[in-house]
């Protein structure tokens, strides 16, 4: 099935395996040994509010396509009957926005794109938290 054809949640479904294996890589790369460590380290990368930051810092400098724009809108835009307690539902909605545009990408084969996306959020998300 071509990847335009899919929902803003079913991208975002595989969206967000996609992205969290990416992340679950990159925090054994930082030596954690612990399943508990590598879970809470894993949680700053992959909470929604962290992927709507990535998204905002993507938007105001212009670092998405048009098409890109669109997957985004296409998982944000979604009809999400319940949130969660601990999150915003503008973030909440970024968040399944960001992983809809990861989802596209993955299933559309333009991996290097994804790639570039997916590495630009771990370095955001990384630098963020240097700063607080």
């Amino acid at each position: 099935m071509d990847a335009m054809q899919y929902n803003g949640l079913t991208l975002a479904y595989i969206g967000d395996c996609i992205y969290e294996l990416r992340v679950r890589n990159y925090v054994l790369s930082l030596g954690l040994t612990k399943v508990n460590d590598l879970h809470r380290k894993s949680v700053e990368f992959t909470r929604g509010q962290a992927q709507s930051y990535v998204m905002h810092y993507m938007i105001d400098n212009n670092m998405l396509s048009e098409l890109e724009y669109d997957m985004f809108k296409r998982g944000r835009n979604s009809s999400i009957a319940k949130v969660r307690k601990n999150i915003s539902r503008s973030d909440y909605l970024e968040g399944t926005g960001f992983e809809s545009l990861i989802g596209y990408l993955y299933l559309s084969g333009n991996i290097s794109r994804m790639d570039e996306i997916i590495d630009l959020a771990i370095n955001l998300i990384k630098d963020r938290q240097k700063e607080d």
